[in-house]
């Protein structure tokens, strides 16, 4: 087989940017090791910011979600119960997150794919990568026990962090940068009306909490709580009791309680890969960054990641120019440390780390009254959440 682009993932990042190419009548095969159902089912992020939706709506792919999903124009802090809102529509000139979860998204991008003959190759096994640095790049993969090969001009990784495509690029290239957060977030979703319209980010003196959503029928709920700690541990009630503590005597007696029927640890880390690009092979997405959820930037930054990487290729491939893909890693990798600054500083000022003392408590106090007061303050969050502008190459 021959294409112009391999795509490896058929996450969010390889599934837009074949999107984005075929838009453009650029060739492009994706190659995913799972099958569909498993990448769909994935439970992931649900916020995504006017940039991603904006996108949607540029490949016609925003049907259901105008009709499902729910428009934000603003979001909550509370310390210690005292909850303030953030304007962020206002701070904006207008700029709204959506509530609609990966899981919506990437049913929207399967079925446009298939009625729109995206060649998308499942079950893939022992997929590798060859012949970056020179002018035939493959990449072959074993499939129902059969060796398969796909020729191609480029390769873009979107296989996340445990993917191949990272792993090509030779150690004495690639620079990582990590930070590991020392406590996990306990998570489940409940079919049960949200406790608020917007979300709710909570600095309490147990830890932090987080009240969000997936419909006006099913939350999204989330405590601060040990990497170590046992989910056995955590029944339903007590959770419940843990959540409406850390939201506050107002907050917590409005939430409507019923059973979980997902209940998971997740850990907190910062992960960035540079470059992105090198030779014939260009990473995107978790395969070359991560976010701690706190900022809500993990596929939207998968989004901004294609955007740019589709706006290089079509220059390539249209004006025979190689300004946009040798520029792509600098471009990209700006947006992404702007988006780890943000998550990590938001982080910072949410969450109970274990070697906080008295000093560390105050300053997360000032930091936040400090928000509360002030518009300047609020308006930086507010752009930094609704998400910033993609950039000049």
């Amino acid at each position: 087989m021959r294409t112009q682009i391999a795509i490896i993932g058929a996450g969010p990042a390889g599934m837009f940017l074949a999107h984005l190419l075929r838009l453009q009548g650029i060739d492009a095969v994706v190659v995913e090791r799972r099958d569909r159902a498993y990448v769909e089912g994935r439970v992931r992020a649900g916020v995504l910011e006017q940039v991603t939706t904006d996108l949607m709506r540029q490949l016609g792919l925003a049907d259901r979600l105008v009709r499902e999903g729910l428009v934000h124009g603003g979001t909550n802090l509370s310390l210690d119960g005292r909850m303030f809102h953030i304007d962020m529509a206002a701070l904006t000139g207008g700029s709204t997150v959506t509530v609609y979860g990966q899981q919506e998204v990437m049913r929207d991008l399967f079925d446009a794919a298939e009625s729109r003959g995206l060649s998308i190759v499942w079950n893939a096994s022992d997929v590798a990568l060859h012949d970056l640095e020179g002018a035939r790049p493959a990449v072959t993969w074993s499939l129902h026990g059969r060796e398969q090969r796909l020729d191609c001009d480029y390769i873009v990784g979107c296989d996340g962090y445990h993917g191949v495509s990272r792993g090509a690029i030779p150690a004495d290239v690639i620079k990582t940068f990590e930070r590991a957060y020392p406590f996990g977030w306990l998570g489940i979703l409940a079919d049960v009306p949200p406790v608020d319209h917007e979300l709710i980010y909570a600095n309490h003196e147990r830890g932090f909490a987080l009240a969000s959503m997936r419909s006006t029928t099913r939350s999204r709920y989330y405590v601060q709580c040990a990497l170590n700690d046992d989910i056995a541990n955590w029944s339903d009630d007590r959770f419940w009791d843990e959540l409406c503590l850390r939201l506050g005597p107002e907050v917590g007696a409005k939430v409507t309680r019923g059973p979980s029927f997902e209940k998971a640890i997740a850990p907190l880390r910062s992960f960035v890969s540079e470059p992105m690009r090198w030779g014939r092979l260009f990473l995107a997405g978790d395969a070359a960054h991560i976010v701690p959820p706190t900022g809500a930037k993990g596929m939207n930054l998968a989004v901004s990641d294609v955007t740019m990487l589709a706006e290089a290729l079509v220059e390539k491939y249209k004006d025979r120019s190689d300004a946009g893909i040798d520029g792509y890693s600098a471009r990209a990798l700006a947006r992404v440390w702007k988006a780890e600054r943000f998550s990590w500083w938001f982080t910072s000022v949410t969450h109970r780390f274990p070697a906080m003392d008295g000093f560390d408590r105050r300053i997360q106090i000032a930091e936040l009254d400090y928000i509360r007061g002030s518009e300047a303050a609020q308006r930086s969050l507010a752009e930094n959440y609704v998400g910033l502008p993609l950039g000049a190459a």
